[in-house]
């Protein structure tokens, strides 16, 4: 069985100990990880885990074009993984570098709004969604108590604009209010990932959460290099799912998340 990780950062080596920093200043954790691919793939030696979905965050729009052909570098030496572009709100021409993505390799669009100080409903980034609907999946961070910048509403209003729109709302639709997360969001046609959860909620709460959302549509992530992907996906096997529960949130709900079977 495949076990998919579709929730996970590098770096380039010169770059990821400042870009680790970084994230760990604005989360208020000690990371775990180095943010590098070599320390990613430690992680696969040490447990089931057999791909990982690859992003970056493009926090100028200078830097979308070279975290692109990074991700897009790393996965053709890598077939553990499976790239993600980035984008940013103040790109000049977002189309042409989508198209350059996809002829790069890559296959979904990741945002984070609250590190790019945009609102997930701006008109800048409605006008990506919709070339992007139906054609490429979209993880993008939901949630967070001290912005307004991902709050799920503004999903909500995403999702009944471009009904097509394949998402994947991070850390259970709702990062540190995931309450807030399922109530907004739990009737609509959405993914969600646990990444960056499972240490916050505990392990009976996380189940809780799961079983609120359903088996379908709840897929299995680290968030690294928060966090240890080995451990994450102990914590993770451990809460009691059934065998075919955990088929689908390991692999098969990523598969369709992705829009294409991943290969053994």
């Amino acid at each position: 069985m495949n076990v998919i990780d579709v929730h996970a950062h590098i770096y380039p080596e010169k770059i990821a100990d400042r870009a680790v920093g970084a994230v760990g200043d604005f989360y208020l954790v000690d990371m775990y990880g180095e943010g590098t691919a070599a320390h990613l793939l430690d992680s696969q030696e040490r447990s089931p885990i057999t791909h990982f979905v690859v992003h970056s965050v493009a926090t100028k729009p200078s830097a979308v074009a070279s975290i692109n052909d990074f991700i897009a570098e790393q996965c053709r030496e890598h077939p553990e993984f499976i790239g993600f572009m980035a984008m940013h709100q103040d790109l000049e021409n977002p189309e042409a570098e989508i198209e350059r993505a996809l002829d790069l390799g890559l296959v979904g669009i990741k945002l984070h709004p609250d590190t790019q100080k945009v609102n997930m409903d701006d008109p800048r980034l409605m006008r990506i969604y919709e070339m992007i609907a139906g054609r490429l999946p979209l993880i993008v961070h939901t949630g967070d108590y001290r912005t307004d910048f991902s709050h799920p509403r503004r999903l909500k209003n995403i999702l009944h604009t471009f009904p097509n729109l394949v998402v994947d709302a991070a850390h259970f639709g709702g990062w540190s209010i995931p309450e807030i997360g399922y109530d907004v969001l739990h009737d609509e046609n959405v993914f969600i990932d646990v990444s960056s959860s499972m240490p916050f909620l505990g392990n009976r709460r996380t189940r809780e959460l799961v079983n609120l959302w359903g088996v379908d549509r709840v897929m299995f992530g680290s968030d690294f290099p928060m966090w240890d992907p080995a451990r994450e996906f102990d914590t993770f096997t451990s809460l009691g799912f059934s065998d075919d529960e955990l088929e689908k949130m390991l692999w098969k709900n990523a598969e369709r998340f992705l829009g294409a079977p991943v290969s053994e």
